[in-house]
Parts: C-alpha cells; structure tokens; sequence
C-alpha cells in the first residue's frame, strides 16, 4: 500500500521527523539493538531474569509511553545513565542514503528532528545516514522535560518553543499513536508503515482517521510529493 490521503497535498513550513524506523528502515533491525539493552539495563537495576526484564520494560513502554518514563517514575533512575546506556549500540549498521538527502534538500521550511531518544543517538543516525545538516535542530527526549510521545504536553512545548504554526505543519511517524496528539493540533501526518507491533495502524482493514497519509517507502512519499509542487529535476530512487 502507498500511500491513503485525508487532504490534498499542501505546502508545509515545517516538517517534523521521528528518528528510529522513520529516517532509516525498520529493517536496518537497529532498533532491536536498543531493545535489548534496555532489557538487559531493568535486569541489572532490579535483579530480574531476562524474560522479565522483557515483560517489565513492554509494561511500561504501553503504560508511560516509553520505558524510560516508567523507570523514571517507579524507580527514580538517573535518565542519562539510561539514555547513555541503551543507545551504546552499533551504528555501523546503517548506510549513507543520499537519495534521502537528495529529497530533504529540496523540501521547503525547517525540518526538525522529534525523538523519544537522545541527541546523541540522534547525531549518530542522522551522522551515518548523511542527513544531519538537513536539520535546523534534534529536539529530543530531555528538550521534551522526559515527558515522551504521545503525550500532549510534549507537543504543545515543541510548538511553543519553536513557534510551530500547526497548520503548516507535517508530522511524520512510524507509531501512529504519536500522530493522533499532533493531528488534534490541527497538523498533518504521514505515518511510515512498518511490520513492528508498535506501528500497527488498522482498524476495521482501514488506517487510522489521524493518519492523513500512509507510507510504506519515506523516500518514494516525498518525491511523490515533491512531483506535486513547483517543477524541479528529478531525484532517482534506484
């Protein structure tokens, strides 16, 4: 499936991006290295075997969003011992995407990082993919006060502070629960579809209402969407 459109296609001024399983593909599998620390990090901080540090860390992830909330509320941790602990992970596994960059260039407005991780993490991505000086700024988990999406308080200060005009504003996603808060403000979004359990987005065989478009290719959307607007050469995706 490409892509479902709620609206015609508009020109946006900001465009706002998730990190992990957005920019890259899920399956660069990059996520499941994280995954696994922070398992292994509940196991270590509360003496649990390794399934149920698993079943833990899920409990708070669909409880508080992410697990680092859960952890910070019910056990106090230190959250850059944890953000410095799971995101020490290997890179490496990720290639340079310049046909991503290609299309990043060309989009019109800023265009903004929006991550429940780290800056750190973040650089490291955006670093191997090529893509870093595409981006005004990494507004991150501590920007966002460790209040995680999709909680509401952590889009009203990312609008805030940056003088969002929701309206012109593109949010764009692999979980289609952090798009519903985004899509309440009056922004559009376009959700990048994967097979992972957290992105899962049908509901009686049809996306969710907020998901005002569907991808499962980022870089097929945007040139698509860049085909659209003013005339410009083309960016080949092989």
């Amino acid at each position: 499936m490409e892509e479902k459109m709620a609206r015609p296609a508009e020109g946006f001024e900001t465009w706002l991006f998730d990190l992990d399983n957005t920019l890259y593909p899920a399956s660069a599998d990059l996520f499941a290295q994280i995954d696994l620390r922070m398992k292994a990090y509940i196991g270590r901080l509360l003496g649990l075997p390794p399934e149920e540090a698993f079943r833990l860390q899920k409990h708070y992830y669909h409880t508080y969003g992410t697990s680092l909330r859960g952890l910070m509320d019910e056990h106090a941790i230190d959250p850059a011992d944890f953000l410095a602990f799971v995101h020490d992970i290997d890179h490496t596994v990720l290639a340079a995407d310049p046909v991503l960059g290609a299309l990043l260039a060309r989009l019109p407005g800023r265009k903004i990082v929006f991550t429940n991780g780290s800056t750190r993490h973040a650089l490291a991505v955006l670093d191997r993919l090529g893509i870093t000086d595409h981006f005004e700024v990494i507004h991150d988990i501590a920007a966002s006060g460790f209040i995680p999406k999709p909680q509401p308080a952590c889009y009203d200060d990312l609008v805030a502070r940056y003088g969002l005009d929701p309206a012109t504003t593109i949010m764009v996603e692999d979980s289609h629960k952090n798009l519903q808060p985004a899509a309440a403000l009056g922004m559009t979004t376009l959700l990048v579809r994967n097979t992972l359990h957290w992105a899962a987005v049908e509901e009686g065989g049809r996306p969710m209402a907020y998901c005002h478009h569907v991808t499962d290719d980022l870089r097929i959307w945007l040139a698509d969407w860049l085909a659209h607007q003013t005339p410009h050469p083309e960016v080949c995706l092989d």
